[in-house]
């Protein structure tokens, strides 16, 4: 069996020895072997396991975390699949930096001034970004969208207090929990429906209309893709429940348009549109032509839609 003292495995590793030191001081890597004359000597299993730390290294593990990985029985390839998407998302981070650069430097010049002012914001937006990087969200939102939603949270924390914020976030658990009780009924019910406008009332007094974009895209994306911690489940009844909710305002509305089509009525109807799809012009484009296309909905109402749509 072949074995090294510590310059031969040095040498053949190309890891310098004050690194094996460390390694050794730190409990990483111990040498199975220590002679009399305290010399370190290391085996085939030793270069295995230094290998095996030299990988773990290269994909950007930090030492504590190599440890840990190596001493405790867990399935690493789960660690392999979160340490990837981290390298993706600093990939995508350090491709962000690197074009803002090339545009600085292509609107900029040697003899002009250092636009400080544009750097420090785009220095605020990453910072931001940087601060919900691990949360679930990172995993489904563009470059673009993420600032959006970094955005939002520092606007949430403007809008409520830290009590209103805990009793907010109290009254969605609730209603996931409520849910989850409940999964055995229609969700097309009125029990649903009302569920429904339980979840969409908190939905839009937590992301307003301006955000009503983000809001699709999170639960779209996010929840629907199974990335949020609300159970598959509960997500997919609660998606046909609001659907429902929102069905059944639409026939409110366009049933009236035979007998009542005034003002107020299509005031009600845009104030509606304008609170699923904010100013979303595509989102706006896909309902209307859902409801176009809906056979419950009379001739009447699809021609006043059409004659009234923007």
């Amino acid at each position: 069996m072949t074995q090294w003292y510590v310059k031969e495995l040095s040498v053949a590793t190309k890891v310098s020895v004050r690194t094996l030191h460390h390694y050794d001081r730190i409990g990483l890597l111990k040498p199975s072997i220590r002679l009399e004359n305290n010399y370190r000597v290391y085996s085939e299993a030793d270069l295995l396991k230094l290998q095996q730390i030299l990988a773990l290294k290269f994909f950007g593990f930090e030492l504590s975390r190599i440890k840990t990985l190596m001493e405790e029985e867990i399935n690493i390839f789960d660690h392999f699949r979160a340490q990837q998407q981290f390298l993706a998302q600093k990939v995508q981070s350090l491709q962000e930096a690197s074009l803002t650069l090339k545009a600085i430097l292509s609107e900029s010049s040697d003899h002009k001034s250092v636009p400080w002012k544009t750097i420090l914001k785009l220095i605020e937006d990453y910072q931001m970004t940087k601060e919900i990087e691990h949360k679930w969200v990172a995993n489904v939102l563009s470059p673009t969208e993420l600032k959006e939603y970094a955005s939002f949270e520092q606007e949430l924390e403007n809008r409520f207090t830290a009590e209103e914020a805990e009793a907010s976030r109290q009254k969605w658990l609730d209603l996931v929990k409520e849910v989850q009780t409940n999964l055995d009924k229609d969700p097309t019910t009125d029990f649903g429906v009302d569920m429904g406008k339980r979840c969409m009332d908190w939905v839009n007094m937590t992301f307003t209309e301006q955000h009503a974009t983000l809001r699709t895209t999170l639960w779209e994306k996010g929840f629907k893709g199974g990335h949020s911690d609300v159970p598959p489940e509960v997500v997919a009844w609660l998606d046909k429940a609001t659907s429902e909710y929102y069905k059944r305002r639409f026939y409110a509305i366009l049933e009236q348009v035979e007998t009542h089509p005034s003002g107020a009525l299509l005031r009600q109807w845009e104030e509606l549109v304008a609170e699923i799809c904010g100013n979303d012009q595509a989102h706006q484009g896909t309902l209307y032509e859902a409801v176009l296309a809906d056979d419950n909905i009379s001739p009447a109402a699809k021609s006043w839609l059409k004659q009234h749509r923007k």
